[in-house]
């Protein structure tokens, strides 16, 4: 946590739960992933933290974005992004949508199937635009990562080759591969046997007189929680190696989409003890310490344990026992820690604040509306 966090958090108004962002943070973090891989373009996904603040910051910084929606992309260009510095990477769109994005001058699509290519055509008819991009996303298994991504988005290679084709054939720029190694990827060298994917498409593409442009690196850099992690030049120089090892002297454009890595260290909550409390009287040293915030309030990342969060209190040099930490909604699946219980402060009390460090991505985004009657997670940039 930043000195400048924890001096806002001394001087701000008591009005609950709350995450604080350090814009400084942020700008440090973009200059470390320009630098990693200094022939890469950043593009920031949008969806890890909207905060028109923070993506006006990186489009003064020269950012491109990663966006997931029509309201993302009007999100991106408010904060002084140019059209062609934004990617719709979602491959589940609306046709409408799509329509959309090209009227407003987006050029470049994600796609994993035909069906989805047929959308962006028929868009590219009705509207009339021109030079339209697309690159195809493929399987990739996430083995490292600790929240690997689902077979929700994405196709085998081989079935990449014939979508590919396809956008061809219908008049849309075939323009590249993209793949997902997992959220919070731990492993380095966990691009490698994607990009080994990316390059056989490649090559099957350019005897058939299709040639390819780019390969989206997608994200999965990580932040820190409580574990360390390798640096973001480990990272950059461990995909320059897969790069040159898979397409040799004829590397393609790349493209990042960094978002938890970006902005997660940048971010702190602050949130109240509501409640601690045992379930037996029995010489059980479980406790249960319920706070303010929970999965509903913008913590969804614990689910399942994947995410687990540092969390700093006033009392940390006490004597700690496990507990169980759990949110404050009448719900029961809203339980942060159990199966892997949280070590905390024995003299940890109602109406204590901690401070749950790391959660500057995807807190805000996942935090409900009103579940309960609770309202959103508030957010303030410095």
């Amino acid at each position: 946590m930043t000195e400048r966090i924890r001096d806002f958090l001394r001087r701000r108004r008591e009005d609950g739960p709350c995450l604080v962002v350090d814009l400084e943070v942020v700008r440090d973090n973009y200059f470390k992933f320009a630098r990693a891989l200094p022939d890469t373009r950043v593009f920031y996904a949008v969806k890890a933290n909207p905060e028109p603040q923070l993506l006006k910051l990186l489009a003064d910084l020269g950012s491109s974005f990663d966006t997931a929606s029509v309201v993302e992309i009007e999100l991106a260009l408010d904060a002084g992004a140019t059209s062609d510095r934004i990617s719709f990477g979602n491959t589940i769109k609306k046709e409408r949508d799509v329509a959309r994005a090209l009227e407003l001058g987006v050029r470049l699509f994600a796609v994993d199937c035909e069906d989805e290519v047929e959308k962006i055509a028929r868009a590219k008819a009705a509207t009339g635009a021109e030079d339209v991009q697309v690159f195809c996303r493929i399987l990739c298994d996430g083995a490292g990562a600790e929240w690997p991504l689902s077979r929700k988005f994405g196709c085998e290679p081989e079935l990449a080759i014939e979508v590919l084709e396809h956008a061809h054939r219908v008049g849309l720029e075939a323009y590249g591969v993209s793949f997902h190694v997992g959220s919070q990827q731990g492993n380095t060298e966990a691009w490698d046997q994607a990009l080994g994917s990316a390059a056989m498409i490649f090559h099957t593409l350019a005897e058939k007189g299709i040639h390819l442009s780019m390969v989206n690196l997608g994200g999965g850099f990580p932040t820190r929680y409580l574990k360390d992690i390798p640096a973001v030049e480990a990272y950059g120089q461990s995909i320059f190696e897969a790069l040159s090892r898979h397409f040799g002297n004829r590397i393609p454009a790349t493209i990042i989409e960094p978002g938890r890595g970006m902005v997660g260290n940048a971010g702190v909550i602050e949130a109240e003890v509501v409640l601690v409390s045992k379930k037996s009287r029995a010489e059980d040293e479980i406790r249960w310490v319920y706070l303010d915030i929970g999965k509903f309030g913008g913590l969804a990342e614990t689910m399942d344990e994947s995410i687990r969060y540092p969390i700093r209190t006033d009392r940390d040099a006490d004597a700690t026992t496990p507990c169980v930490l759990a949110g404050p909604t009448c719900d029961s699946a809203d339980v942060l820690y159990e199966k892997a219980p949280y070590p905390l402060p024995v003299s940890l009390s109602i109406g204590d604040k901690v401070l749950i460090e790391g959660t500057g991505a995807y807190t805000t985004t996942y935090s409900a509306v009103a579940f309960n009657g609770f309202p959103p997670l508030k957010s303030y940039v410095i």
